[in-house]
């Protein structure tokens, strides 16, 4: 007979809903575009799936970006949990895409080559070019980061770049809160996720910049009282974390996965 590691600490990953720049198939990063019509149906069925496993969370961290709040408050507010502790912070938001902000994904590849634009969207370490200072993109110029040293707001990110920004907040905000044994829920973004996700499974830096992760499926982590990952039974390398939700979905965001890794 087993013997099971006992849950101490339960952490909810989930992946704003599509949002109307991701519709338009835009370069979005730091702009604060809303949900669309399928971003707030994906955020629901996130909260429909963590309602019918009956989760009760503790506290929810999001960035200061609408599509990720909305998402998140969608889920508190199916769940009756609209109650709980919210902590919203810059280091959570999205990668800042400089230069490509608000550009047509197709035609930034027409413009500048196939091979330079994968280079700047998947590589770790090579961000595109900055954003002009007049930009109207420019989120120096947002009310939302008047309280930051100037020399915090990105002009540009990598994904390297969001790890840097992302695990400070981690370790002083996000992890006392497993340490306490809460079930917390992160509502955040595609490299925000990523960048945690990096740290908490050891993912090599080749691999992580590919790891797609499925927009509104919950993604669960569950931590022993040492705060290490338990690792689930029907996870995905390389993650250790389980998906939930429809059991469809749940495959196809899992075979997503997997090809990533296979085709790197």
């Amino acid at each position: 007979m087993t013997h099971e590691t006992k849950k101490h600490a339960t952490l909810v990953f989930v992946r704003h809903g599509q949002s109307v720049w991701n519709a338009t198939n835009q370069f979005t990063g730091w702009v604060d575009c809303d949900l669309s019509d399928l971003g707030v149906k994906e955020a629901q069925e996130g909260a429909d799936a963590l309602k019918k496993a009956h989760f009760q969370f503790d506290i929810m961290y999001t960035s200061y970006l609408k599509r990720a709040i909305k998402t998140g408050n969608i889920i508190l507010e199916t769940l009756d949990q609209l109650w709980i502790p919210v902590q919203k912070s810059w280091r959570l938001n999205e990668r800042m895409y400089g230069g490509l902000t608000g550009l047509n994904k197709v035609e930034t590849v027409q413009r500048h080559g196939t091979e330079k634009v994968l280079e700047w969207r998947r590589s770790f370490d090579v961000p595109p070019p900055d954003i002009d200072e007049k930009s109207e993109y420019n989120p120096v110029n947002d009310a939302k980061y008047k309280h930051l040293n100037r020399k915090d707001i990105p002009k540009t990110e990598c994904l390297k770049d969001v790890i840097i920004r992302a695990i400070p907040y981690w370790e002083s905000d996000i992890l006392p809160s497993l340490k306490h044994g809460k079930t917390v829920l992160v509502a955040a973004h595609g490299n925000s996720i990523r960048a945690i996700l990096k740290y908490l499974d050891n993912i090599d830096e080749t691999i992580i910049p590919n790891l797609e992760i499925p927009t509104g499926i919950p993604l669960i982590y569950e931590f022993d009282e040492h705060l290490k990952v338990i690792p689930a039974k029907d996870r995905v390398e390389p993650l250790q974390g389980r998906f939930l939700g429809d059991p469809e979905k749940i495959k196809a965001a899992q075979e997503s996965v997997k090809n990533q890794i296979k085709h790197k």
